[in-house]
Formats: C-alpha cells, sequence, structure tokens
C-alpha cells in the first residue's frame, strides 16, 4: 500500500501534517486501546512503517524516487531494517509531548515496556472511600489486600532443595522470542515476552511444590496507608513496592492507590469549600440570633443578622477542607432557610394572627415582583 494513503495525507503534506495524521491513526489502532483485534494491530503497524519513513527527509526522499526505501527493495546496506519496538520508541522520543494529551507516555508503554515486564511483579489497584472528616484532618487506614508474596518454602528461589535455576531452552535466557517477518520495507523484527520462563531468561530445574517454582504465593495481607490532609476524589497515591512480589526474587510491584468519597449526610463538597443548609424560624430570621452549626472540625458559632433572607448565604472563614501540601483552608458556606411551622400551638396562633393584622397596617410594602427561575 502507499504510505502516504495509509496515513491519509497528501503527497505534498508537510512533517506536522505527517506527524499528526500518524498521531490520530496510533492512537485509534493503538493495542493497548484494541486488546486482541488483529486488524487495529496490523493497521497499527502499517501506520508506524509509513510514519518512519515519511518523517525523515532522506528516507522519504527515495520513496518517492523508487517506491521503496532501499534502491533495490531490500534491506542492508542502503536499505531500512524495521523494528517496530525500536520505531515506537522513536515515535514516543520525538512525539510523546503533545500538548492537552496527559498519559500520552502511559497509552503507549506496553510495547516500550515488554522487555522489562519480567524486572518486577505486577501492580495492585485499589479505591479507597474517605469520609469528609477524614479528608479534612488526613488519616491513617489499614486495608487488607490478595497480592503475591515471597514463598517460604524456598525462599523465593522457586525451587525444590537441591534443585536450582538453568538457562531457559526456548529463548536461550534472553527472556525473549523474536520473530522476523518480511515487508515492503525490509525486516520487521516482533519481540515477544517468552512464555516459558515468564522473560526472566531461567526456569527452574526442580520447581518447589509449595509455590510450583513461582517463588511467591498468595496470600492475604495487611498495608497502612497514610492519607494526606486535602486529598479530593479521583486523587491517588503509590505506595512503592507494596504490590505484587516477582517471580523468582524479582522486584516487587507497586500500590496504587485512588482516593473516593464517602456521600455525607448533611454536607456537599465544592473544591476545598464546604456546603451547608441550616433552617431557622421567622422570629430568628426577624430578630438575627446565634446558632451552632456543626462543621468538618466539630461545631461553630454563628451570627444570625436581623432581617436575614432565604437563600442568604454566610461564610465561615477556613471551616472546609485544606489544601493538599499547602497551606490554608476553604470556607464553610450555611445557605440560610426561613422555615414556616407546619403545626402552630393555640398561642402560636394567636401570635401570628396579631402579626399578621401589624404585618397589613404597614403601608408600601412590596408583595409583589417579577418571577426569576
Amino acid at each position: 500500500a502507499n504510505y502516504y494513503d495509509i496515513l491519509g495525507v497528501d503527497q505534498n503534506a508537510n512533517e506536522v501534517e505527517i506527524k499528526k495524521a500518524y498521531r490520530q491513526l496510533a492512537l485509534k489502532y493503538h493495542p493497548d486501546k484494541n486488546p486482541g483485534d488483529k486488524s487495529a494491530e496490523t493497521k497499527f503497524k502499517e501506520a508506524a512503517e509509513a510514519y518512519e519513513v515519511l518523517h525523515d527527509p532522506q528516507k522519504r526522499a527515495q520513496y518517492d524516487r523508487y517506491g521503496t526505501v532501499g534502491v533495490n527493495g531490500a534491506s542492508g546496506p542502503g536499505g531500512f531494517d524495521f523494528d517496530l519496538s525500536d520505531a515506537l520508541r522513536t515515535f514516543m522520543s520525538g512525539l510523546g509531548g503533545f500538548g492537552g494529551f496527559g498519559g500520552f507516555d502511559d497509552l503507549f508503554g506496553t510495547m516500550t515496556r515488554s522487555r522489562r515486564r519480567a524486572d518486577k511483579g505486577s501492580d495492585l489497584r485499589v479505591t479507597l472511600f474517605l469520609t469528609y472528616e477524614e479528608i479534612a484532618t488526613g488519616v491513617e487506614k489499614t486495608i487488607r489486600v490478595k497480592r503475591h508474596e515471597l514463598c517460604d518454602a524456598c525462599g523465593g528461589s522457586g525451587a525444590a532443595k537441591g534443585g536450582g535455576q538453568i538457562i531457559c531452552p526456548q529463548c536461550g535466557g534472553s527472556g525473549e522470542i523474536r520473530q522476523v517477518q518480511r515487508s515492503m520495507l525490509g525486516q520487521i523484527v516482533h519481540v515477544h515476552e517468552c512464555r516459558n520462563c515468564g522473560g526472566t531468561g531461567r526456569v527452574v530445574e526442580r520447581p518447589c511444590r509449595t509455590c510450583h517454582g513461582e517463588g511467591r504465593t498468595r496470600v492475604s495481607s495487611e498495608v497502612s496507608i497514610k492519607v494526606p490532609a486535602g486529598v479530593a476524589a479521583g486523587n491517588y497515591m503509590t505506595m512503592n513496592g507494596e504490590g505484587n512480589r516477582g517471580r523468582r526474587g524479582m522486584r516487587t510491584g507497586d500500590l496504587l492507590v485512588t482516593f473516593d468519597e464517602k456521600e455525607h449526610p448533611i454536607f456537599t463538597r465544592h473544591g476545598r469549600d464546604v456546603l451547608l443548609t441550616v433552617n431557622i424560624t421567622f422570629a430568628e430570621a426577624a430578630l438575627g440570633t446565634t446558632i451552632e452549626v456543626p462543621t468538618l472540625d466539630g461545631t461553630a458559632k454563628l451570627k444570625i443578622p436581623p432581617g436575614i433572607q432565604t437563600g442568604h448565604i454566610l461564610r465561615m472563614r477556613s471551616k472546609g477542607f485544606p489544601e493538599l501540601r499547602g497551606r490554608g483552608r476553604g470556607d464553610e458556606l450555611v445557605r440560610v432557610q426561613v422555615v414556616a411551622p407546619s403545626q402552630l400551638s393555640d398561642r402560636q396562633r394567636s401570635f401570628y394572627e396579631e402579626l399578621l393584622e401589624i404585618e397589613s397596617s404597614i403601608p408600601g410594602s412590596e408583595r409583589y415582583g417579577k418571577f426569576s427561575a
């Protein structure tokens, strides 16, 4: 296929247009986003081949002139030996900094990390739900996680007593299986982790009966997490070395803790501020008063000014959430709601009837106003 057609660009396209077209195709067809989809994988590889040639002025000039990178269409001296993983590393170093696209390295990390996957155990992910009060002060929580830990029977070697490790006969100790495929660019080398040794390059001659040669067993463990004050839903922290232990003495993975917030019965969070509605009586609204209101730290006194209306918001300084790893706190915003009594005693009814008579005799009172949603 024509490389320009693969990227969907004109033959006169400049480097910026080629780069943009490849980025869109790479994001669309990347294996991480299309697991098990062979068609998407093929399109991803084709786009990588096309970009590797067209973004390089010298290779592009040869391709435009001869229809291939080498004069004779073969790799070797004067040609081009294409390794997909190397091309992807080149792509990441050249295009990884697109503005406005966070996590680009993570999206394309799988293929470049494949050769290092066996260096450590896998990461674990947990979600920790916190109350508003815990977020306001910070808290230390203990959770239980199921993870792989060192096998006590073999000490992590994976071998039974008297046994040991030998070089993997399948990969020859490299931990990788390479498959060479011919393409119009020459040779494409596909590199995969060796399944026989899990990428370590070594296998156990006489496996431990407890862990079956893994050097680790799955157990339930307690992990203590120190949560800093001021975290919000979606924040996360990485606890190094608290994930799954690697096979046969390899490094331990990490524990990724994502924070979330439990729904509060009376408070609502808005950034660093906390919102609350307080109900007051007609008398309190008319005369003013001082009431005690709940806060994230306990209670505090709040002065209600005379003549306050429903919907008025009072601000209590520094009664909100603290700034994460910073100084200062948000505020507590108290929305006042003037509540009419649903049931009246005889004395209350008599009082309100007298009050109604007094208020109706006051001239100039504004009863009507424009409706606003």
